[in-house]
């Protein structure tokens, strides 16, 4: 799996994961999914992630997302 790839998996998993929460534990977990997109906005003008560090970090490599 490319880095690329691994991030789309991780912010994918966080947003459905803290909708699950809202829905069966409390509404207050949709905060998570909008602190969530409120960080993929800035991130995409900025170019800052803290996931793309920890993955490098793991050895993930990096190659074009969607060629």
């Amino acid at each position: 799996m490319s880095l690329e790839r691994a991030i789309l998996l991780v912010v994918g998993v966080v947003v459905v994961g803290s909708v699950l929460l809202a829905v069966y534990v409390d509404l207050r977990w949709l905060w998570l999914t909008g602190i969530m997109g409120a960080h993929l906005i800035q991130a995409s003008f900025t170019g800052m992630c803290p996931v793309v560090r920890v993955l490098k970090r793991m050895g993930v490599p990096s190659r074009a997302g969607f060629a």
